[in-house]
């Protein structure tokens, strides 16, 4: 049976209403673990707010490093940043769209899993097998761009502008709004930029891209992505901009790898 007779074998209305079965089941899946991030609050924001100490994980592992191999300049200085709260509802609001984010986030792979039952029965097995590989590797990236963003670029950058001060007598204070605005779009966009090599993949299998070509244009695509982590980053400062250059660089390269072994 190919994928035409599947298609025909429900009607559109039949279609469309097992769109909205798969809509509300993701839409229950999430609410349900919304209102547990919700319940959880302290949990759940003492994930959220883990990278403003010197406490958190990445910090614990320069001081690992420094120690183990004597080199005292990679341990970060003790620090920690207070949030401030400027708005009377300010920190309910937050505290709802946090629990949607976690949400979403947690039932991600079962949105992924319904989404494509429902699209699959219209593809060939072959079709089925590169549907699968792209979501699964698409799915995986952003995951790891998620990551990276959170363990390692947000945290660095946060307490490099968090205790940035142009004078002793300039206190910061950065608001919870901020915060929170900073960490989702630096993840957000750092699961983005994840997806490089399954692009560049995608458009090698369909005979749009070379390795070669992308050799001839290094040069002009660190240009691009100088400018695309300019705008992906939300301050101006060069330490943020390098931060998240230097992974999409990285990307690059792997992706020229990925394309030349593309058949």
């Amino acid at each position: 049976m190919n994928a035409t007779d599947n298609i025909k074998e429900q009607t559109f209305w039949e279609h469309l209403d097992e769109l909205r079965g798969c809509l509300i089941r993701i839409g229950a899946v999430v609410v349900i673990f919304g209102i547990a991030a919700f319940l959880f609050k302290d949990e759940t924001f003492a994930i959220i707010l883990a990278p403003k100490s010197d406490s958190f994980i990445i910090y614990k592992a320069f001081a690992f490093v420094s120690e183990r191999l004597s080199l005292p300049g990679v341990a970060p200085e003790a620090f920690s940043v207070k949030l401030i709260n400027t708005g009377l509802a300010e920190q309910f609001v937050i505290h709802m769209r946090a629990a949607i984010y976690a949400g979403i986030l947690i039932a991600s792979p079962y949105i992924l899993y319904t989404l494509f039952r429902f699209i699959s029965p219209a593809l060939y097995n072959q079709e089925k097998k590169y549907a699968a590989r792209v979501v699964g590797s698409s799915y995986v990236m952003f995951m790891l761009g998620v990551a990276l963003s959170y363990f390692l670029i947000f945290p660095l950058t946060f307490r490099f502008l968090g205790t940035y001060q142009v004078s002793g007598e300039v206190e910061n204070m950065i608001s919870l709004q901020s915060y929170m605005d900073t960490l989702m779009m630096m993840n957000l966009m750092m699961g983005i930029v994840f997806e490089i090599p399954i692009l560049c993949w995608l458009l090698a299998k369909f005979g749009l891209l070379s390795a070669a070509f992308m050799r001839r244009y290094h040069r002009h695509a660190i240009v691009v992505i100088l400018v695309l982590a300019a705008i992906i980053t939300p301050t101006s400062d060069v330490f943020t901009l390098l931060m998240v250059s230097l992974p999409m660089w990285l990307l690059y390269e792997i992706s020229i790898l990925i394309v030349k072994h593309t058949r």
